[in-house]
């Protein structure tokens, strides 16, 4: 990762240059916390999402998933002590109008909406322990002072997972979760993760134990993730337990809690991305992205946009690839012509797309392309009927 002096002004400056992230509002000057993705910020960010959902929802047998609103009756946060706990940290809002409007807050966590429909999801599906409950979506927090681009905003979006589990289990279901992120970090191409054990002091109200995976960000090592054993304070906050049938009793699970903030993971995942080197003697910038979280996964290019023959050859091959991408679930395809080709792969270099392909005269003649290795800047000539593969390796 190239943490030179600068760097985070250089991702800032690159994400609005190529539609990633903008500061929200900015034509009225921006508001401090807040900040919109852009067309390619928001196929990245949507990427990640689903490969989390993936590995921690769906590719398991013990897990559900979930969506729940933003707002809740007031009495959700008291009874989970964050209202006393965090005070001013929770916006308000008035639900209603005139002597009906009642005070409550935007959520601050995710979590609670999971532990209110326990008992929803436990009589819907009488799942057996352990099991859980996954959920990506925004929360709010009134941050004092936000900073450091997307990394402490007053909105963002957690990837969080509820797991219950006996007592006497947790331990190991944290273990497990543990390695579960470990890999997750290294899928999307975060490698340099430090874990800390956070003293008790600097622990949630909730918390038994809590690991902070950090990550080294230009200004310093900061919390990325969180692993929190949350014992059985939430169900029993809010007065929810779980009857187990084969042993007959009933009794409040404990929670294991793997959170990732998306916004961080963004902003992760484009410093360990972002590279400056040289190529055919001359300095370029580009995002050295996992293909399976790039916003595009290959650029069709004719060679020259000012003849037909080329351009119309080129548009067959973009839409074939594209309906084969889409059938494969191998992301975005897209069609560029605009510029020559040089300018085409400093943008497509940019923006992270692993391959371009470019149709020339002799596609006319053979059915092959030029495609070209994003990171090496490679050109190799394939056949059309083996680009899927080739894009696939």
């Amino acid at each position: 990762m190239n943490t030179e002096l600068g760097i985070m002004e250089k991702i800032v400056s690159l994400c609005k240059r190529r539609g990633f992230i903008y500061p929200s509002s900015e034509i009225y000057g921006g508001f401090s916390g807040f900040w919109n993705y852009g067309h390619y910020g928001s196929i990245l960010k949507e990427n990640i999402k689903c490969l989390w959902k993936q590995r921690f929802i769906f590719d398991r047998d013990d897990m559900f998933v979930t969506d729940t609103s933003i707002i809740s009756n007031p009495k959700v946060l008291e009874s989970s002590g964050h209202v006393s706990n965090f005070g001013n940290e929770i916006f308000k809002i008035q639900v209603g109008t005139g002597d009906e409007a009642v005070t409550s807050h935007l959520r601050p966590e995710t979590a609670q909406g999971i532990f209110a429909d326990f008992k929803n999801l436990v009589d819907a599906h009488h799942p057996k322990l352990p099991f859980g409950v996954g959920q990506i979506g925004k929360a709010f927090r009134n941050e004092i002072s936000p900073r450091d681009f997307v990394f402490r905003s007053r909105e963002f979006e957690q990837m969080e997972v509820e797991y219950f589990t006996k007592e006497e289990e947790w331990s190991e279901h944290l273990e497990n979760w543990r390695e579960i992120m470990n890999s997750f970090a290294r899928e999307v191409g975060i490698e340099k993760v430090h874990e800390l054990e956070v003293s008790q002091d600097d622990r949630a109200h909730y918390s038994k134990r809590t690991i902070d995976f950090q990550f080294d960000y230009p200004f310093g090592r900061g919390e990325l993730w969180g692993l929190a054993y949350r014992t059985d304070f939430d169900l029993k906050n809010h007065n929810l337990d779980y009857f187990d049938e084969e042993a007959g009793k009933r009794f409040v699970p404990h929670v294991v809690e793997p959170s990732l903030g998306v916004d961080r993971t963004v902003l992760a995942v484009l410093l360990s991305a972002y590279t400056e080197d040289e190529l055919g003697g001359e300095p370029r910038t580009y995002l050295k992205l996992n293909k399976n979280i790039a916003p595009v996964r290959a650029a069709v290019f004719p060679l020259l946009k000012n003849k037909p023959i080329l351009v119309k050859k080129a548009s067959e091959v973009y839409e074939n690839l594209k309906l084969e991408a889409r059938s494969k679930q191998l992301g975005t395809i897209v069609f560029d012509n605009n510029g020559n080709i040089g300018k085409r792969y400093r943008r497509q270099d940019e923006i992270g797309t692993p391959y371009c392909i470019t149709i020339d005269f002799d596609t006319l003649k053979d059915d092959t392309v030029t495609i070209r290795d994003r990171d090496t800047g490679e050109q190799v000539r394939v056949s059309l009927k083996d680009l899927v593969s080739r894009i696939t390796a």
